[in-house]
Parts: C-alpha cells; sequence; structure tokens
C-alpha cells in the first residue's frame, strides 16, 4: 500500500477537533495522555486506498479530518459503495486480523492512528474506550441499516435530501450542536463522487439538487457551500420526519 505519511503537529488528545465524539470521548486526562503516547498521524491524498480488503490490518484509527467510502468489489468487478466515514468515524476492529471492505479517501484525509496491539491491550485495561467503542459500533449498525433504505427505496430526490440531511447532523455534532433550524456545511463531496454512491447519473444528481434548491430546500454558495433554512423541512424531503425517522 502508497501511503503519504507525515507527522504533524498536532494538538494534543485534550484540544483534538474530534475530541467530543471519537472513540476517545469518554477518556479522562490521564487516560488521554496514555493515548497520546501511542498515536501517529496519517495523511492521504483523495483517491488513495487506506486499505484493501482481505489486508492484514496493524493499526485501527479515527478521522480527524476528511472524507472516505467503504466499498466492496464483486465477482464481476463492480464496486458497491457501502457507507462513508465522516470525521471522528472509527476504523478496524480491535481483535480482528483483516480489513472487511476497501477504505478509499474520497476528499484529502487526515488519520489519527494506533497500532492495534497497543490499543487492545490499552482498550483492556480503560473501559472508557470500550464503552465508546460499543456506541460507535451501535451508531454504525443503525448507519449501515440507514443505508440500505437510502440505496435500495428512496427516490432520487430523497436519496440526494438524505446525503445532504446525513452530512448536516455530522457536521453539527463536530461542533457539539443538535441538527435542527437552520444548518450551514461544506459539501464534501463532488457532484459525481455524490452520483456514484447513491447509484445516480451525474445528470439526475444536478438536477435534483438544483429542484431542492428552486424549492427553497436548501441554498448554495458555490456547488459546496450548503445552508439549509429548515433542517425538518430537509427531513420531510428525505421521507423521515423529525419525531421518528432515521436522521431525527
Amino acid at each position: 500500500m502508497t501511503v503519504l505519511e507525515v507527522l504533524h503537529s498536532a494538538p494534543n488528545c485534550g484540544s483534538c477537533p474530534i475530541r467530543h465524539n471519537a472513540v476517545c470521548a469518554r477518556c479522562e486526562t490521564e487516560e488521554l495522555a496514555a493515548l497520546d503516547a501511542i498515536k501517529f498521524y496519517r495523511s492521504f491524498e483523495a483517491g488513495q486506498t487506506l486499505i484493501w480488503a482481505g489486508d492484514r490490518m496493524d493499526f485501527v484509527a479515527s478521522v480527524v479530518s476528511g472524507v472516505a467510502t467503504l466499498t466492496q468489489v464483486m465477482e464481476d468487478g463492480r464496486t458497491q459503495t457501502v457507507g462513508l466515514l465522516f470525521p471522528s468515524d472509527f476504523v478496524g476492529r480491535p481483535g480482528r486480523d483483516r480489513a472487511p471492505y476497501n477504505v478509499i479517501a474520497t476528499t484529502d484525509l487526515l488519520m489519527c492512528c494506533f497500532r492495534k496491539k497497543p490499543f487492545e491491550e490499552m482498550m483492556a485495561r480503560t473501559p472508557h474506550i470500550g464503552q465508546r467503542l460499543l456506541e460507535m459500533t451501535l451508531d454504525e449498525l443503525d448507519a449501515a441499516r440507514e443505508w440500505m433504505l437510502l440505496l435500495g427505496r428512496k427516490t432520487a430526490r430523497e436519496k440526494i435530501a438524505s446525503l445532504l440531511a446525513i452530512v448536516g447532523r455530522r457536521d453539527a455534532a463536530l461542533h457539539l450542536r443538535k441538527p435542527q433550524g437552520k444548518l450551514v456545511f461544506d459539501l464534501p463531496l463532488t457532484r459525481e463522487a455524490m452520483a456514484d454512491y447513491l447509484g445516480l447519473t451525474l445528470e439526475t444528481v444536478s438536477r435534483q439538487i438544483s429542484a431542492l434548491k428552486r424549492d427553497g430546500v436548501i441554498e448554495l454558495e458555490g456547488k459546496r457551500h450548503v445552508t439549509v433554512p429548515d433542517y425538518n423541512v430537509l427531513l420531510e424531503e428525505a421521507g423521515d420526519d423529525a419525531d421518528g425517522g432515521f436522521f431525527g
């Protein structure tokens, strides 16, 4: 695997931008110091493969910035995206030696990495890490079910609205806000990438984004800076409701 590996003069764990959402979210000061001592950073360029399915994994990691995709290649060569990784998402599984999916950087990506064996040893003596990892695993299960619904049952307009809602929700969580009312965020995906992930054509993605803009559901500055005037309206367009839907 070709990797652009760079040491960054990054802040310590206590001032990390994903501190309150990552696997270390429940850690106390001394536990953060122990994690800080065994971590290192890796940078990946957009389009670069971090991990190939079936590869032996000698590290686990949290996404600090950027977006990656989880993909699986079928026997006939077709590739299916099975999930997205956003800042604070965890890559790798303690106790599992091989990667189940390809992990590909969609944008430039910064990862906070831990060699797997030291991390597993620390996890065994630090219940806060295990508890948080369990929470994140259950969240990932919910996201997988959400992705199945998105790909299998939703219309093109609902797919686009759903993806925008996912990105808006994750951006709000990263900034310790609830996804409600007006949201403003930068879309990390090109329209070509959105088409690929959602099983749509580029023309359909552009047409549906234009329709959502025309109907006042979203506002755009350029192609990436998105304003959602009312998050609940976006949820309605996604086919979900604020009281009980997947995105509430």
